[in-house]
């Protein structure tokens, strides 16, 4: 039975009206006394996200136009080290048309431009993106900072943020220095993060945390305040090449932290789970548990964000079995 309190129907941004101007986060001054104060009760968190997927349910048409809305913020990414031209090229012509067009008109979308929120590769792909994405207004985010461990020296990776802008990049996906945080250096994390932000200029910056590699969800917390502080646009969980990536309990405090710092600044950072999130359920409770935490204005591309490659696919094969009642093999969906 669906709950009362989905039915709403959630359709793709794309389809809707634009979105209010949200002012850029420009951070402030590091707040030590904040950061000492955090707190994190790990059985709360833990029984908090144990309940979500048996309180809220989406069936039917309610499920599809949320998994249409999953893939308007979802960034498309290929980052192998056997990534190339082609590889990207055809990356992007998924992202311009990321489901077959027969579903499309089955459910009433043919028309409205459905198209992911991002296409997210490599430096050095970065002017291959843009120009295969010409014509469209999907931006180009680059991973940056000596990803995925940020252990390059510190002018090298502030030169490739600078290069990867240069190229036409307008997002860049930075790594922290995870000893910082586990050094509880949190000074140096807030000048390091600062000075990428300056490198950024108008290209929105998402910091990578890392999650699996910080400890305790006490350091999440600190550390995803100390980038917003920053100046951090997104906070994001991971760079998918850890042990433990994205999940539940890690992106819960996360949300709590950017709900509190839009309490007491008035400013809206982004979200961005990445690593480990395959399929339209994983999707589907990623998406609930926003809605639940920050509301519905979080739930749109410029503030939430997927960081996706094999996600895509599964979201289609149910949108097709929403259609026909069956589903397909993989094939019938291919990626790139």
């Amino acid at each position: 039975m669906i709950d009362e309190r989905q039915r709403e129907r959630v359709v793709p941004a794309h389809h809707e009206p634009a979105p209010p101007h949200v002012e850029r986060n420009p951070g402030r001054d590091l707040d030590l006394g904040w950061i000492e104060s955090v707190r994190v009760n790990r059985s709360a968190v833990e029984r908090r996200v144990a309940t979500l997927p048996g309180r809220r349910t989406v069936k039917q048409e309610w499920q599809a136009a949320w998994l249409l809305r999953a893939i308007s913020c979802m960034d498309l990414t290929t980052l192998a080290g056997d990534d190339t031209v082609g590889t990207v090229q055809r990356l992007c012509a998924k992202a311009r048309h990321p489901v077959r067009a027969d579903i499309l008109e089955a459910v009433g979308m043919a028309q409205h431009g459905l198209q992911v929120g991002a296409v997210c590769v490599y430096h050095t792909f970065v002017s291959t993106a843009v120009e295969a994405l010409r014509g469209t207004d999907i931006p180009v985010a680059a991973v940056s900072t000596g990803f995925p461990a940020g252990l390059n020296p510190f002018e090298l990776r502030v030169r490739e943020i600078e290069a990867s802008v240069a190229a036409g990049a307008r997002e860049i996906d930075i790594v922290i220095g995870r000893h910082h945080v586990l050094g509880g250096d949190w000074q140096a994390l807030y000048d390091e993060v600062k000075a990428f932000r300056q490198a950024c200029g108008e290209a929105h910056i998402k910091t990578i945390l890392a999650t699996g590699e910080l400890g305790t969800l006490r350091n999440v917390t600190k550390a995803s305040l100390v980038c917003m502080m920053a100046g951090a646009d997104f906070i994001k969980t991971s760079t998918g090449k850890e042990s433990v990536n994205a999940t539940a309990a890690v992106s819960l405090v996360m949300l709590r932290a950017i709900r509190d710092y839009y309490v007491r600044t008035g400013y809206r950072v982004g979200f961005k789970p990445a690593g480990g999130i395959k399929t339209a359920k994983q999707a589907l409770e990623w998406l609930i548990l926003m809605k639940e935490e920050l509301g519905d204005e979080w739930l749109r591309p410029h503030l939430f964000r997927f960081g996706a490659s094999s996600l895509l696919g599964d979201i289609e094969r149910q949108l097709e079995h929403h259609v026909t009642g069956q589903y397909s093999a993989a094939f019938r969906h291919p990626l790139a």
